[in-house]
């Protein structure tokens, strides 16, 4: 099985967004998590699944969350670069991608 790597942007977002669910009801942060352990299951399983965003970085959505994870294929592993809300500044992740 393939090795998922996260970015710091990634693992902050990941944070982020989970506390804010779990703020906003009770479990919901518990559920995001898991929607995301789904997805990145998907991935590793299917990486050249989904469609590509931006030069090698291809995002997939989230099914219950307004939600999507950038990420890389690479020679031995998968890089997770954002998990981005979709409403988000479009790219904004891309100024990000130096400092992993």
């Amino acid at each position: 099985m393939m090795k998922v790597i996260f970015s710091k942007l990634a693992k902050l977002e990941l944070e982020d967004a989970t506390a804010f669910y779990e703020l906003e009801y009770s479990g919901l942060g518990r559920r995001f998590r898991e929607e995301v352990r789904k997805a990145v299951k998907r991935i590793i399983e299917y990486p050249e699944g989904w469609s590509i965003d931006r030069g090698n970085i291809r995002k997939c959505l989230l099914h219950k969350f307004p939600y999507k994870i950038l990420y890389s294929i690479e020679m031995d592993h998968i890089f997770i670069v954002a998990i981005a809300h979709q409403h988000r500044k479009p790219e904004y992740w891309v100024e990000h991608l130096r400092f992993d």
